[in-house]
């Protein structure tokens, strides 16, 4: 019975394949099978350190991960072991080990054209190319420099990755005509979508000058800044094509999404007819790369009015930030950090696993005869069920993830609240704070009328029961604590004959009429401490009374009432102070909130109004945090954003205001400057801040940041345009830093 079930097994277990003929033929649902491969074939691209792997046989390519130790070089004959995977495009291979049998020519390039290229038919395969550079960067992915070439072929534009960091060949680079030899490779969306070519090239020496600029870029003449469109030209050679699906998305005169089976497609088009979501549609248009994703632009669309609703896929919210729903119609839950409405959208800021998104509704053109809804109310902390279109967008780097994800909701009745908010929040903490102060005063003004019925016919005593009440009403107020306490000393003063009373605030200051110890002589000092609820003393209140005086009920009695509102007035201070604080301030840095900051930047522009004064504002975002929350956790990822908010609050004056708007990002007002050269100075201090190593727990991080700056007024009069004007700034830094 074993060996019957050991050849049941066997036989179950594919057969490798020993071919890269065999491995290219496969389709890629077959290729996600695991295939086992133990194939022949010569390496035609590989960088030291890296898992990229290009090999050839014949006139046959593909592309495998390589072990990261692996030692290879082109012209390399190896043997690749290891199994299939099915990438989306074409097959790839896993490689558990690559042995170099020996050593040979790298193959001959072929030809390839630009429309061979786009179609696939040069997948891997080493080739050649003619084109004029347009551009020619250096760049550093991982540890190893390269040089960026974007070249223009005949039919369109393609990219090559040259292994070299000789960064003396860009000026020679830059508008020459060059032919590039290297394995073609593609450069793909979020959902494995081919939106580029690029060429992966061994060495410098793979890049021939056929024709070289004379004088090189700097021999252009230069071109005012308002002129340079007059010298923009474009062959667009590029087909319409046409598509169609259900209508799943629809912004009048903007944008629509068409979805079939798994597939999505974002479709801009200015066409404002009306279309009806749910309905099948057909569309036609130019395919474009917007925003790092395949879309179909210029396009007009069709309703056939035959329904055929999509299904929204339940996704969460890895799977929203990984891009690989970009366009779907999805469902994911989260609750509900913000709501505003904004000139152009609303947006609801959701939470899902710690990590924030926004849910946002597209306001359509009141030209077009639509009325903008009101915004439906959510309230903050409800659990909600968002249904809409994922919505994705990269950064500069095409081989990095999504930079923002979003989703897009067609109407209000795509959020749906699924649980009411938890009653245990700052909203409701703050409510029964009043309601219990609010007690309070009641208990207290009764106390008050009590003794005054009481002492109808003592007059001290009732102007003692009014200054009472005025504390009362002082501590209701939110008056400030000191003048509060120096109230108490004087009441407790005046009820026990005039003599000195103070009160001594734990590590704090010592209010009212304090007497040094020399001049206690012949006074009884009288200590009475000020507990808290919790059992640990707040303060002591100290009352004199003469030598011969003996303790009373009265003096006990006043004493204690005073510590109690001594209490009252420090524990009702610093929950007010801590619920302001906590509305105001990020727990984690001590800085600004976006909140608060919304606040101070409108306040320095009013300021700026009124004095017709500038001010300066800072966006700044940290490189490579996500890296360092993925290598090193999201606890030493908390521990660096503290201290580089630590280091940058030190580059910074008094009345400066820093602000963590959210994740990485940070934001600075400065609003005592005289010229854009003050805000440059202290931006370069904030940078030369991140230039020593943070030291984690059990790790070591070297961080920079990227800042944008942006001036009142001149790069903006309201909120929203100086944070763009900066937002844009620091992006425009961030790309230059990478270059």
């Amino acid at each position: 019975m074993v060996a019957a079930g050991c050849a049941v097994a066997a036989a179950a277990t594919p057969e490798a394949l020993t071919s890269l003929a065999a491995v290219h033929s496969l389709t890629s649902e077959e290729a996600a099978k695991s295939i086992p491969v133990a194939f022949e074939a010569t390496v035609t691209y590989h960088i030291k350190g890296s898992i990229g792997l290009f090999v050839q046989d014949g006139g046959v390519a593909i592309y495998a991960d390589a072990p990261e130790n692996a030692m290879l070089a082109p012209g390399d004959r190896v043997l690749v072991r290891g199994t299939t995977r099915g990438s989306g495009f074409r097959p790839d291979i896993v490689a558990e080990s690559v042995t170099v049998l020996g050593h040979g020519a790298v193959p001959a390039p072929v030809p390839a054209n630009y429309a061979g290229l786009v179609h696939g038919d040069f997948d891997c395969i080493r080739v050649s190319v003619r084109g004029t550079v347009r551009s020619a960067d250096l760049v550093t992915y991982g540890k190893v420099t390269n040089i960026y070439l974007g070249l223009l072929m005949d039919g369109g534009t393609v990219d090559a990755i040259v292994n070299s960091g000789d960064g003396d060949m860009l000026e020679k680079l830059r508008g020459a005509e060059v032919e590039v030899s290297g394995s073609t490779s593609g450069i793909f969306d979020s959902k494995q979508q081919l939106t580029g070519i690029v060429l992966k090239v061994p060495s410098a020496a793979d890049v021939k000058i056929l024709k070289g600029v004379a004088g090189g870029p700097d021999s252009i003449p230069f071109t005012p800044l308002d002129g340079i469109f007059a010298h923009a030209y474009v062959r667009d050679f590029s087909e319409r094509v046409r598509v169609q699906g259900t209508i799943t998305y629809y912004l009048p005169g903007a944008a629509a999404v068409l979805e079939d089976g798994r597939r999505s497609l974002w479709i801009e088009t200015k066409d404002e007819q009306p279309l009806t979501i749910g309905d099948r549609a057909t569309a036609s248009g130019f395919p474009a790369v917007h925003n790092g994703m395949l879309t179909l632009t210029a396009a007009e669309v069709e309703d056939s009015y035959l329904r055929s609703p999509a299904t929204p896929q339940k996704i969460g919210w890895d799977e929203l930030s990984s891009g690989a729903h970009a366009f779907d119609l999805i469902s994911i839950e989260g609750q509900v950090v913000k709501e505003s409405r904004e000139e152009y959208q609303d947006e609801y800021v959701l939470t899902s696993g710690g990590h924030l998104f926004s849910v946002l509704y597209r306001h359509i053109d009141e030209d077009l005869g639509f009325e903008l809804p009101p915004m439906k109310y959510v309230p903050v902390g409800a659990r909600v069920r968002a249904t809409g279109i994922s919505s994705v967008s990269y950064g500069s780097n095409p081989f990095e993830g999504p930079a923002g994800y979003d989703v897009l909701l067609r109407s209000f009745d795509d959020i749906e609240v699924v649980a009411r908010p938890p009653w245990l929040n700052v909203r409701n903490l703050t409510r029964l704070s009043e309601i219990l102060l609010a007690l309070i005063f009641m208990i207290g003004i009764r106390v008050i009328w009590t003794e005054r019925q009481a002492r109808l016919r003592n007059a001290v005593m009732a102007d003692l029961e009014r200054r009472r009440g005025r504390i009362l009403e002082d501590i209701n107020d939110s008056r400030p604590l000191a003048e509060i306490l120096e109230n108490i000393g004087g009441l407790v003063a005046a009820r026990l004959g005039g003599l000195p009373c103070w009160i001594e605030v734990k590590d704090g200051a010592t209010l009212g009429n304090f007497l040094a110890e020399n001049a206690r002589a012949g006074l009884r000092v009288v200590e009475e401490p000020i507990l808290s609820r919790s059992g640990p003393a707040l303060g002591t209140i100290c009352a004199t009374f003469g030598q011969h005086a003996k303790p009373g009920s009265a003096e006990a009695a006043s004493l204690a009432q005073a510590a109690g509102l001594a209490r009252l007035a420090i524990e009702t201070s610093r929950l007010y102070s801590d619920l302001v604080h906590r509305s105001e301030y990020d727990l984690l840095t001590d800085s600004h909130n976006r909140f608060s900051f919304e606040k101070q930047i409108e306040a320095a522009i009013d300021a700026a109004r009124q004095s017709a004064g500038i001010f300066g504002l800072l966006y700044i975002d940290l490189n490579d945090f996500k890296q360092i929350n993925d290598r090193f956790g999201h606890h030493t990822g908390d521990l660096y954003l503290q201290e580089a908010a630590l280091r940058m609050k030190g580059q910074l004056r008094p009345g400066d205001i820093l602000a963590r708007l959210g994740g990485d990002e940070f934001a600075v007002i400065l609003p005592n400057v005289r010229s854009r050269t003050d805000v440059e100075e202290i931006t370069l201090r904030l940078e030369r801040s991140f230039e020593l190593p943070f030291a984690g727990e059990d790790c070591t991080v070297h961080g920079s940041a990227s800042i944008g700056v942006a001036m009142y007024p001149q790069d903006g009069t309201t909120r929203d345009r100086l944070l763009s004007a900066a937002d844009a700034a620091m992006y425009a830094m961030k790309q230059s830093r990478r270059r």
